[in-house]
Protein backbone atom coordinates (compact mmCIF):
# COMPACT_ATOMS: atom_id res chain seq x y z
CA UNK A 1 0.00 0.00 0.00
CA UNK A 2 1.35 3.27 -1.24
CA UNK A 3 2.45 6.03 1.92
CA UNK A 4 0.80 9.54 1.46
CA UNK A 5 3.62 10.67 3.51
CA UNK A 6 6.60 9.46 5.08
CA UNK A 7 5.69 10.99 8.41
CA UNK A 8 4.91 8.47 11.05
CA UNK A 9 1.54 10.25 13.24
CA UNK A 10 0.00 8.83 16.91
CA UNK A 11 -3.55 9.34 15.86
CA UNK A 12 -5.84 9.28 18.74
CA UNK A 13 -9.69 7.52 17.88
CA UNK A 14 -12.35 7.72 20.64
CA UNK A 15 -15.41 5.83 19.91
CA UNK A 16 -16.84 3.63 23.02
CA UNK A 17 -17.62 0.77 21.41
CA UNK A 18 -15.46 -1.64 19.27
CA UNK A 19 -14.89 -4.26 16.28
CA UNK A 20 -15.62 -7.33 17.04
CA UNK A 21 -16.55 -6.86 20.47
CA UNK A 22 -19.73 -4.65 19.12
CA UNK A 23 -20.95 -5.44 15.80
CA UNK A 24 -22.09 -2.29 14.14
CA UNK A 25 -21.33 -0.24 11.11
CA UNK A 26 -19.29 2.66 13.07
CA UNK A 27 -17.45 -0.17 14.85
CA UNK A 28 -16.21 -1.91 11.45
CA UNK A 29 -15.57 1.19 9.80
CA UNK A 30 -13.29 1.94 12.83
CA UNK A 31 -11.77 -1.50 12.28
CA UNK A 32 -11.43 -1.57 8.86
CA UNK A 33 -9.91 2.17 8.89
CA UNK A 34 -7.38 1.99 11.53
CA UNK A 35 -6.01 -1.19 10.87
CA UNK A 36 -5.11 -0.11 7.63
CA UNK A 37 -3.27 3.62 9.22
CA UNK A 38 -1.59 0.83 11.39
CA UNK A 39 0.11 -0.74 8.07
CA UNK A 40 0.64 2.38 6.62
CA UNK A 41 2.99 3.46 9.31
CA UNK A 42 0.77 5.05 11.78
CA UNK A 43 0.82 4.34 15.60
CA UNK A 44 -2.98 4.63 15.83
CA UNK A 45 -4.74 4.22 19.25
CA UNK A 46 -8.14 3.34 19.86
CA UNK A 47 -9.93 4.63 23.12
CA UNK A 48 -12.89 2.85 24.15
CA UNK A 49 -14.69 1.34 26.75
CA UNK A 50 -13.22 -2.01 28.25
CA UNK A 51 -15.09 -4.54 25.98
CA UNK A 52 -12.16 -6.76 26.29
CA UNK A 53 -10.80 -9.33 29.37
CA UNK A 54 -8.51 -9.39 31.63
CA UNK A 55 -6.54 -7.22 34.19
CA UNK A 56 -4.92 -4.67 31.67
CA UNK A 57 -6.51 -1.59 30.24
CA UNK A 58 -4.73 -1.97 27.07
CA UNK A 59 -3.96 -4.61 24.21
CA UNK A 60 -2.87 -4.58 20.61
CA UNK A 61 -5.17 -6.03 17.86
CA UNK A 62 -4.16 -6.03 14.26
CA UNK A 63 -1.80 -3.43 15.17
CA UNK A 64 -4.19 -0.79 16.56
CA UNK A 65 -3.38 -0.47 20.45
CA UNK A 66 -6.86 -0.42 22.51
CA UNK A 67 -6.94 1.67 25.35
CA UNK A 68 -9.99 1.03 28.10
CA UNK A 69 -10.33 4.73 29.59
CA UNK A 70 -13.70 3.59 31.37
CA UNK A 71 -15.33 0.45 32.63
CA UNK A 72 -17.93 -1.51 30.10
CA UNK A 73 -21.53 -0.11 30.26
CA UNK A 74 -24.21 -1.26 28.09
CA UNK A 75 -24.94 0.80 25.47
CA UNK A 76 -28.90 0.74 25.61
CA UNK A 77 -31.57 0.98 28.90
CA UNK A 78 -34.19 -0.56 27.23
CA UNK A 79 -34.96 0.03 23.53
CA UNK A 80 -32.81 3.25 23.97
CA UNK A 81 -29.30 4.62 23.79
CA UNK A 82 -28.18 4.80 27.83
CA UNK A 83 -27.71 7.85 29.39
CA UNK A 84 -25.63 6.75 31.72
CA UNK A 85 -23.30 4.89 29.42
CA UNK A 86 -22.67 8.13 27.28
CA UNK A 87 -22.28 10.69 30.23
CA UNK A 88 -19.82 8.20 32.02
CA UNK A 89 -17.75 7.39 28.88
CA UNK A 90 -17.76 10.89 27.95
CA UNK A 91 -16.54 12.07 31.86
CA UNK A 92 -13.53 9.23 30.94
CA UNK A 93 -12.35 11.18 28.05
CA UNK A 94 -11.15 13.65 30.69
CA UNK A 95 -8.12 10.95 30.94
CA UNK A 96 -7.07 11.93 27.22
CA UNK A 97 -5.13 14.70 28.96
CA UNK A 98 -2.72 12.20 30.04
CA UNK A 99 -2.51 10.56 26.69
CA UNK A 100 0.21 11.82 23.66
CA UNK A 101 -1.19 12.08 20.27
CA UNK A 102 -0.66 14.03 17.00
CA UNK A 103 -4.09 13.66 16.19
CA UNK A 104 -7.64 12.75 17.76
CA UNK A 105 -10.52 11.85 16.16
CA UNK A 106 -13.83 11.44 18.11
CA UNK A 107 -16.73 9.91 17.08
CA UNK A 108 -20.04 11.74 17.69
CA UNK A 109 -22.43 9.08 18.60
CA UNK A 110 -22.96 9.81 21.97
CA UNK A 111 -21.80 13.23 21.95
CA UNK A 112 -20.73 13.87 25.78
CA UNK A 113 -16.75 12.56 24.81
CA UNK A 114 -16.79 15.66 21.99
CA UNK A 115 -17.33 18.26 24.69
CA UNK A 116 -14.62 16.39 27.61
CA UNK A 117 -12.33 15.45 24.45
CA UNK A 118 -12.46 19.48 23.25
CA UNK A 119 -11.21 20.62 26.66
CA UNK A 120 -8.54 18.65 26.91
CA UNK A 121 -7.57 19.15 23.19
CA UNK A 122 -7.45 23.10 24.26
CA UNK A 123 -5.53 22.34 26.97
CA UNK A 124 -3.02 20.60 24.97
CA UNK A 125 -3.31 22.87 21.99
CA UNK A 126 -4.62 20.12 19.83
CA UNK A 127 -6.83 20.37 17.22
CA UNK A 128 -10.05 17.79 17.24
CA UNK A 129 -11.10 16.09 14.40
CA UNK A 130 -14.78 15.18 14.76
CA UNK A 131 -16.71 12.00 12.86
CA UNK A 132 -20.54 12.34 12.04
CA UNK A 133 -22.39 9.39 12.05
CA UNK A 134 -25.87 10.54 11.94
CA UNK A 135 -27.90 13.62 12.50
CA UNK A 136 -30.42 13.23 14.35
CA UNK A 137 -32.70 17.10 14.45
CA UNK A 138 -35.25 18.24 16.43
CA UNK A 139 -38.07 16.28 15.26
CA UNK A 140 -36.49 13.02 15.39
CA UNK A 141 -35.15 13.73 19.28
CA UNK A 142 -38.61 14.61 19.75
CA UNK A 143 -39.80 11.28 19.05
CA UNK A 144 -37.35 10.03 20.54
CA UNK A 145 -37.61 11.46 24.00
CA UNK A 146 -40.39 13.84 24.10
CA UNK A 147 -40.13 16.95 25.87
CA UNK A 148 -36.60 16.02 26.82
CA UNK A 149 -35.88 15.92 22.98
CA UNK A 150 -35.28 19.51 23.17
CA UNK A 151 -32.73 19.22 25.71
CA UNK A 152 -30.83 16.50 23.81
CA UNK A 153 -31.24 18.40 20.39
CA UNK A 154 -29.30 21.69 22.19
CA UNK A 155 -26.38 19.40 23.38
CA UNK A 156 -26.60 18.17 19.30
CA UNK A 157 -26.10 21.70 18.65
CA UNK A 158 -23.27 22.76 20.56
CA UNK A 159 -21.47 19.58 20.16
CA UNK A 160 -21.79 20.15 16.51
CA UNK A 161 -19.58 23.35 16.92
CA UNK A 162 -16.86 22.21 18.81
CA UNK A 163 -14.65 20.28 16.01
CA UNK A 164 -11.82 22.00 14.19
CA UNK A 165 -12.40 19.49 11.54
CA UNK A 166 -15.55 17.62 10.84
CA UNK A 167 -15.97 14.38 8.78
CA UNK A 168 -18.76 12.91 7.68
CA UNK A 169 -19.83 9.47 6.55
CA UNK A 170 -22.31 10.09 3.73
CA UNK A 171 -23.68 13.18 1.40
CA UNK A 172 -26.83 12.64 3.31
CA UNK A 173 -25.57 12.89 6.68
CA UNK A 174 -23.03 16.17 5.40
CA UNK A 175 -26.40 17.77 4.00
CA UNK A 176 -28.74 17.54 7.53
CA UNK A 177 -25.04 19.01 8.74
CA UNK A 178 -25.47 22.30 6.51
CA UNK A 179 -28.93 22.63 6.12
CA UNK A 180 -30.56 21.18 10.00
CA UNK A 181 -27.48 22.01 12.28
CA UNK A 182 -26.79 25.13 10.30
CA UNK A 183 -22.72 24.39 10.03
CA UNK A 184 -20.87 26.50 7.57
CA UNK A 185 -17.37 25.43 8.43
CA UNK A 186 -15.62 23.05 5.71
CA UNK A 187 -16.84 19.15 6.02
CA UNK A 188 -15.19 16.82 4.51
CA UNK A 189 -16.82 13.99 3.12
CA UNK A 190 -15.14 10.58 3.63
CA UNK A 191 -18.08 7.59 2.71
CA UNK A 192 -17.85 4.07 3.91
CA UNK A 193 -16.28 0.95 2.17
CA UNK A 194 -16.40 -2.80 1.87
CA UNK A 195 -13.08 -4.72 1.48
CA UNK A 196 -13.22 -5.70 -2.31
CA UNK A 197 -11.11 -8.37 -1.72
CA UNK A 198 -11.68 -9.86 1.26
CA UNK A 199 -15.63 -10.73 0.38
CA UNK A 200 -14.04 -12.20 -3.22
CA UNK A 201 -12.25 -14.76 -1.95
CA UNK A 202 -15.61 -16.02 0.51
CA UNK A 203 -16.94 -19.05 -0.34
CA UNK A 204 -21.03 -18.76 -0.74
CA UNK A 205 -22.74 -20.83 2.43
CA UNK A 206 -24.57 -24.04 2.59
CA UNK A 207 -27.35 -22.28 4.27
CA UNK A 208 -28.90 -21.02 1.60
CA UNK A 209 -31.64 -18.56 1.93
CA UNK A 210 -34.57 -16.72 0.01
CA UNK A 211 -34.02 -13.34 1.85
CA UNK A 212 -31.49 -12.33 4.71
CA UNK A 213 -31.34 -9.08 6.84
CA UNK A 214 -28.42 -8.50 9.01
CA UNK A 215 -28.20 -5.31 11.74
CA UNK A 216 -29.33 -4.12 15.56
CA UNK A 217 -32.44 -5.30 16.29
CA UNK A 218 -33.75 -1.51 16.71
CA UNK A 219 -37.05 -0.22 16.31
CA UNK A 220 -36.24 2.16 13.38
CA UNK A 221 -34.76 -0.98 11.69
CA UNK A 222 -38.44 -2.11 11.08
CA UNK A 223 -37.82 -5.98 11.03
CA UNK A 224 -40.98 -6.27 12.36
CA UNK A 225 -42.52 -5.28 8.36
CA UNK A 226 -40.37 -7.63 6.71
CA UNK A 227 -41.16 -10.64 8.79
CA UNK A 228 -44.89 -9.15 8.45
CA UNK A 229 -44.39 -9.47 3.98
CA UNK A 230 -42.69 -13.34 4.88
CA UNK A 231 -45.60 -13.82 6.53
CA UNK A 232 -47.34 -12.39 3.37
CA UNK A 233 -45.26 -14.55 1.03
CA UNK A 234 -45.61 -17.54 2.68
CA UNK A 235 -49.58 -17.90 1.75
CA UNK A 236 -48.32 -18.45 -2.22
CA UNK A 237 -44.67 -19.37 -1.59
CA UNK A 238 -44.87 -21.87 1.62
CA UNK A 239 -41.42 -22.64 1.42
CA UNK A 240 -39.70 -19.10 1.64
CA UNK A 241 -36.82 -18.97 3.67
CA UNK A 242 -35.52 -15.48 5.73
CA UNK A 243 -32.49 -14.97 7.61
CA UNK A 244 -32.38 -12.22 10.08
CA UNK A 245 -28.65 -11.76 11.89
CA UNK A 246 -28.47 -9.22 14.55
CA UNK A 247 -29.11 -8.43 18.36
CA UNK A 248 -30.78 -5.95 20.12
CA UNK A 249 -34.06 -4.17 22.35
CA UNK A 250 -36.24 -5.59 19.79
CA UNK A 251 -34.99 -8.91 19.51
CA UNK A 252 -37.82 -10.66 21.96
CA UNK A 253 -40.30 -8.96 20.37
CA UNK A 254 -39.13 -10.15 16.64
CA UNK A 255 -39.00 -13.64 17.59
CA UNK A 256 -42.74 -13.83 19.35
CA UNK A 257 -43.85 -12.07 16.30
CA UNK A 258 -42.74 -14.74 14.54
CA UNK A 259 -44.18 -17.49 16.07
CA UNK A 260 -47.57 -15.73 16.44
CA UNK A 261 -47.66 -15.46 12.48
CA UNK A 262 -46.43 -19.05 12.67
CA UNK A 263 -43.21 -18.67 10.68
CA UNK A 264 -40.79 -21.05 12.34
CA UNK A 265 -40.31 -23.10 9.77
CA UNK A 266 -39.64 -19.77 7.26
CA UNK A 267 -37.47 -17.13 9.29
CA UNK A 268 -34.21 -18.06 11.36
CA UNK A 269 -32.71 -16.00 13.82
CA UNK A 270 -28.92 -15.47 14.05
CA UNK A 271 -27.50 -13.58 16.84
CA UNK A 272 -24.42 -11.45 15.20
CA UNK A 273 -21.89 -13.89 13.90
CA UNK A 274 -18.46 -14.01 15.90
CA UNK A 275 -16.51 -14.38 12.19
CA UNK A 276 -17.89 -11.12 9.82
CA UNK A 277 -16.84 -13.45 7.14
CA UNK A 278 -20.11 -15.80 7.57
CA UNK A 279 -21.94 -12.58 7.01
CA UNK A 280 -20.67 -12.62 3.82
CA UNK A 281 -21.51 -16.10 3.30
CA UNK A 282 -24.50 -16.24 4.19
CA UNK A 283 -25.61 -13.11 1.86
CA UNK A 284 -23.42 -14.83 -0.73
CA UNK A 285 -26.06 -17.71 -0.21
CA UNK A 286 -28.78 -15.57 -0.11
CA UNK A 287 -31.15 -14.02 -3.03
CA UNK A 288 -32.07 -10.62 -1.82
CA UNK A 289 -31.18 -8.08 1.17
CA UNK A 290 -33.71 -6.24 2.65
CA UNK A 291 -32.91 -2.69 4.95
CA UNK A 292 -36.11 -1.87 5.99
CA UNK A 293 -34.78 0.93 8.24
CA UNK A 294 -36.03 4.29 8.23
CA UNK A 295 -33.13 5.74 10.00
CA UNK A 296 -28.90 5.10 8.70
CA UNK A 297 -26.50 7.36 8.81
CA UNK A 298 -24.80 5.04 5.84
CA UNK A 299 -25.75 1.72 5.52
CA UNK A 300 -22.54 -0.39 5.03
CA UNK A 301 -24.07 -3.68 5.42
CA UNK A 302 -26.16 -2.84 1.85
CA UNK A 303 -22.82 -2.41 0.30
CA UNK A 304 -21.51 -5.32 1.67
CA UNK A 305 -24.80 -7.17 0.22
CA UNK A 306 -24.27 -5.61 -2.67
CA UNK A 307 -20.50 -6.48 -3.25
CA UNK A 308 -21.92 -10.21 -2.29
CA UNK A 309 -23.76 -10.00 -5.39
CA UNK A 310 -27.53 -9.40 -4.02
CA UNK A 311 -29.82 -6.40 -4.54
CA UNK A 312 -30.99 -4.74 -1.73
CA UNK A 313 -34.45 -3.56 -0.58
CA UNK A 314 -34.52 -0.67 1.07
CA UNK A 315 -36.68 2.63 1.95
CA UNK A 316 -37.68 5.82 1.16
CA UNK A 317 -37.60 7.34 4.03
CA UNK A 318 -35.42 10.88 4.10
CA UNK A 319 -33.64 9.55 7.27
CA UNK A 320 -32.40 6.50 5.35
CA UNK A 321 -29.05 7.43 3.75
CA UNK A 322 -28.88 3.62 2.34
CA UNK A 323 -31.08 4.93 -0.53
CA UNK A 324 -28.43 7.67 -1.70
CA UNK A 325 -26.30 4.63 -3.31
CA UNK A 326 -29.31 2.39 -4.17
CA UNK A 327 -30.27 3.12 -7.43
CA UNK A 328 -33.99 1.07 -8.60
CA UNK A 329 -33.29 -1.40 -11.24
CA UNK A 330 -29.59 -1.22 -10.98
CA UNK A 331 -28.27 -2.43 -7.55
CA UNK A 332 -31.71 -2.78 -5.82
CA UNK A 333 -34.89 -0.49 -5.14
CA UNK A 334 -36.23 2.10 -2.67
CA UNK A 335 -39.55 1.52 -1.53
CA UNK A 336 -42.03 3.19 0.73
CA UNK A 337 -42.27 0.86 4.53
CA UNK A 338 -45.15 -1.63 3.59
CA UNK A 339 -45.28 -5.16 4.47
CA UNK A 340 -46.75 -5.27 1.09
CA UNK A 341 -44.42 -3.47 -1.32
CA UNK A 342 -42.38 -5.36 0.46
CA UNK A 343 -43.55 -8.47 -0.10
CA UNK A 344 -44.21 -7.48 -3.87
CA UNK A 345 -40.77 -6.80 -4.58
CA UNK A 346 -39.13 -9.46 -2.98
CA UNK A 347 -41.16 -11.71 -5.32
CA UNK A 348 -40.01 -9.41 -8.26
CA UNK A 349 -35.97 -10.58 -7.43
CA UNK A 350 -37.41 -13.93 -6.49
CA UNK A 351 -38.28 -14.94 -9.73
CA UNK A 352 -36.41 -12.70 -11.84
CA UNK A 353 -32.91 -13.47 -13.38
CA UNK A 354 -30.09 -11.75 -10.99
CA UNK A 355 -27.22 -10.81 -12.57
CA UNK A 356 -24.50 -10.42 -9.75
CA UNK A 357 -22.07 -8.93 -11.74
CA UNK A 358 -24.17 -5.90 -11.48
CA UNK A 359 -24.83 -5.42 -8.18
CA UNK A 360 -21.40 -6.04 -7.18
CA UNK A 361 -20.12 -3.33 -9.59
CA UNK A 362 -22.45 -0.85 -7.26
CA UNK A 363 -19.73 -1.17 -4.34
CA UNK A 364 -16.36 -0.76 -6.53
CA UNK A 365 -16.37 3.14 -5.74
CA UNK A 366 -16.31 1.96 -2.01
CA UNK A 367 -12.93 0.39 -1.44
CA UNK A 368 -11.85 0.83 2.28
CA UNK A 369 -8.33 1.66 0.66
CA UNK A 370 -9.18 4.17 -0.92
CA UNK A 371 -11.45 5.75 1.84
CA UNK A 372 -8.45 5.13 4.34
CA UNK A 373 -6.37 7.27 1.75
CA UNK A 374 -8.67 9.93 2.24
CA UNK A 375 -8.88 10.18 5.54
CA UNK A 376 -5.21 10.11 6.20
CA UNK A 377 -4.96 13.52 3.88
CA UNK A 378 -7.73 14.76 6.15
CA UNK A 379 -5.63 13.92 9.39
CA UNK A 380 -2.21 15.80 7.49
CA UNK A 381 -4.03 18.99 6.42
Amino acid sequence: MKKLNNKIKKIAIVSDAIYPYNKGGKEKRWYEISTRLAKRGHAVTIYCMKWFNGKENTRIENGVKLHAISPYYPLYSGPRRSFKQAILFGIACFKLIKEDFDVIDVDNVPHFPLFSTKIVCMLKRKKMTATWLEVWGKDYWKEYLGKLGYIAYFIERLSVKLPDKIISISEHTTKKLKNELKINKPIHTIPLGVDLDLIKKIQPSKEKSDVIFAGRLLAHKNVDILIKSISLLKKDYPDIKCIIVGEGPEESKLKNLAQHLNLQGNIIFYDFLKNHNDLYALMKSSKVFVLPSTREGFGIVALEANDCGIPVITTDHPDNATKDFITNNKNGHIIRLDEKIIAQKIIEYLTSNTDNFKYQNAAKTHDWTTITEKLEKVYTI
